[in-house]
């Protein structure tokens, strides 16, 4: 059994569901500290971070990852118990096999070869390791760059861990995401008997039309480099439970995914004004969970599909699709940020699973890419 893989699966069977870390982060904090890197644990209510540095000055290279894992769903769809990592025809399952266990431990594992290898490498080596990225992401990464920006401490380069590969370990790396804006959208009516209706004000067939042209719309082409906008309702909810009651109010949760072609502002006064054309009472609040972000290409791109080549004989596809990431945060101290990590086919989903050999690459790679840009 590989180093890599040993450590994953230490991690795993800790049952850190967001945001608790039960102990992932002592694990490599120990390893880490054992290579000489100076170690700074950052809690932040509930939540564990931390931010570790090897070596001095510039170019500033980050680990950046999480800890926490989504809940587990119905248990008895999984054909393993989610917290014992087991292995089967060569592949790893358990909550937190892709989505990032097998992440974190390439990452120590290809520290400590790179280290022992180079121990006076060019620049720092730095961790930023959080426990807050698949919950409300407040006190996490967003919280530890806060406080590196008050000091004036900056990340040149940034690998997060997130699973990035599609088919293939290496197939394909995130250069960036858009943005992410949601809205809490309450329709206000009037409550009355459904035999009645012209004594009532049915908030669901006011919301009705404009929730239709708010999802036919086509809000833009994207770009180049990015998917174009979507717009998606995640709740919708309205009524008493009576069959015989209109109800007075509905509650919609939505989201927009958006392009760098628009702005919050501009999506704010589309949403709004069609609400207002069909005549719909509302209120909304208004949500930010990221900017949109994107590394061109320049060295970090270039040092880790080189990284990945060596290995695989091939380059990546760069990609800005999927979701937000913590990279959101690490990108606006000026770093160029690339995600690289395993398979994500089965992210979040009951049965989580990571082949064996991906692990073992995704060391290597990681390896490469330090050795790339700091050897």
């Amino acid at each position: 059994m590989s180093h890599t893989l040993e450590l994953t699966q230490n991690l795993m069977a800790r049952r850190s569901v967001t945001p608790a870390d039960e102990g992932c982060q002592a694990v490599m904090i120990e390893r880490l500290a054992a290579l000489g890197f100076k170690i700074e644990p950052l809690r932040y209510g509930n939540v564990e971070n931390f931010w570790a540095t090897h070596g001095n000055g510039g170019p500033v290279f980050c680990f950046a990852g999480h800890t926490d894992v989504v809940p587990t769903g119905p248990l008895e769809e999984w054909r393993t118990d989610p917290f014992v990592p087991t292995i089967r025809d060569g592949i790893l399952y358990g909550r937190g096999a892709a989505d990032m266990k097998s992440g974190l431990a390439a990452m120590v594992t290809a520290t400590e070869e790179f280290v022992g290898a180079h121990p006076g490498h060019k620049g720092t080596i730095a961790f930023l390791i959080t426990s807050d990225e698949e919950g409300p992401s407040i006190d996490g990464t967003k919280r530890v760059v806060e406080m590196l920006a008050a000091r004036r401490e900056r990340i040149d380069w940034c690998v997060v861990g997130e699973p990035s590969s599609e088919g293939a370990i290496g197939d394909t790396i995130k250069v960036g995401r858009r943005g992410s804006f949601s809205g809490r959208l309450t329709v206000h009516g009037v409550q009355g008997h459904v035999a009645y209706p012209q004594l009532a004000e049915n908030p669901v067939h006011t919301l009705a039309p404009a929730l239709a042209e708010l999802t036919r719309r086509v809000w833009d082409a994207g770009t180049e480099h990015f998917q174009p906008t979507s717009f998606q309702v995640s709740n919708l909810n309205a009524g008493t439970g009576a069959p015989n009651v209109i109800p007075g109010e509905l509650k919609a949760r939505f989201n927009l995914r958006y392009s760098p072609v628009q702005t919050q502002d501009g999506l704010k006064e589309t949403v709004e004004g069609i609400l207002r054309k069909h005549g719909v009472r509302f209120t909304i609040e208004w949500y930010v969970s990221g900017e949109p972000f994107y590394t061109p290409a320049g060295p970090l791109s270039d040092a880790v599909g080189a990284a990945i080549a060596d290995i695989t004989g091939s380059r990546p596809k760069l990609s800005t699709g999927g979701g937000t990431s913590d990279g959101r945060f690490i990108a606006p101290l000026g770093a160029q940020v690339v995600e690289l990590g395993v398979v994500n086919a089965s992210i979040h989903k009951v049965n989580e699973s990571v082949r064996v050999a991906e692990i073992d690459a995704l060391h290597r790679m990681y390896f490469n890419v330090l050795r790339n840009l700091l050897a």
